[in-house]
This record gives structure tokens, sequence and C-alpha cells, in this order.
């Protein structure tokens, strides 16, 4: 992928279908490196999944036979000489503490690095697609500040009576992030 907002826009859509009701992107970067994480509350995947889910002749999805956005995502991360790992616990196995954790580990100064892209936007298409579904995300900047934004803190404001994917809401996120980026 041109982009690695790409990659994270693929890996919610997974934790989504494995009905997410609360899905973490957090971003820890430095002036050399970027770790990007989402974990997600949804049912896990089993041992036996877990152990080929980075082959991309793996997929659980029924309108095709591949899955590649684990494995680009890993080769993203190799690319640069980091890594990627995978932990995963089913609602069977861990009734209290299931779901799954994805977490890249990228060289930025290496010359295979892909560049970040546009998580900004990223994170408005899921709110947008997906009101229901809770959403935090952190962005550890390399000057110590960090980006927030919660879906759980906006509902709370908001109340039931105005969603979270009406335009002004997804406005009022775009600016609010927009501004902790300094744009």
């Amino acid at each position: 992928m041109k982009e690695l907002s790409l990659n994270i826009l693929d890996i919610v859509q997974n934790s989504i279908s494995a009905e997410a009701s609360l899905i973490e992107i957090l971003l820890a970067e430095t002036d050399e490196t970027l770790r990007i994480t989402i974990k997600d509350d949804g049912r896990g995947m089993s041992p036996d999944f877990l152990a080929t889910v980075m082959d991309p002749f793996s997929t659980t999805r029924k309108t095709r036979k591949v899955g590649m956005g684990i494995p680009l995502f890993k080769l993203a991360a190799e690319q640069t000489g980091g890594e990627l790992t995978i932990t995963s616990r089913t609602r069977e196995m861990s009734p209290e503490d299931h779901g799954t954790t994805i977490s890249a580990f990228f060289y930025k100064n290496h010359m295979d690095f892909t560049p970040l892209g546009d998580v900004v936007s990223t994170l408005i298409s899921l709110i947008q697609g997906c009101p229901d579904v809770d959403f935090l995300f952190e962005h550890e900047l390399p000057n110590g500040e960090t980006v927030h934004l919660d879906t759980r803190e906006m509902r709370e404001a908001l109340g039931d009576e105005i969603p979270l994917n009406s335009f002004e809401v997804l406005e009022w996120a775009r600016e609010s992030l927009n501004e902790q980026y300094g744009f």
C-alpha cells in the first residue's frame, strides 16, 4: 500500500468484522521509529487461525480466498528492519479479556519506509462508516505531544440524539485532529 494509513484502515476493518465494540489505534513515534498498534475487543482468533494469519492464502472472507492486509502490513514493517506481532484471545478462551492486538514497528530512516499518510481522513472515514463502534486514537509525536480522539468522550458530550456520523460532528472531529497536528 502507498500509505500506512491505508494499512490501518484495512486492519481496523478486520476488527469491525470481528464484532469489536472498541478499537484502539495507537501510534508511538520518535524521530527514528514508528510503532502502530491496533487493539480491539472483538471475538479474537483461534490459536490455529492465528498461526496462519500471516499467510496471504489464509482468510475468513467469503468473497475471495486471499487476505493480503496483514501480510502487506508485515512486509512494510520488515522492509525497514522492523517487525509485526499479533496476539489474540477468543471470547471462549477469555470471556473478560478477548480480542486481537496487532503491533507493527518501523524504522523511519530506512529508504523503504512507507509514509504514514492521512491518518485524519482514515479516522474520519472509520467513524463515518461505523458510528456505533468506539474508537480511541492516540498519536505520540516525536516532540512529546499527543494527538487524541476518543469517540466515547464524544458520545458522552453529544448524548444519544446526535449520531457520530452526522456531518457537523465529523467536521468537528476533523478540525480537532488537524488543530492538534498543527495543520
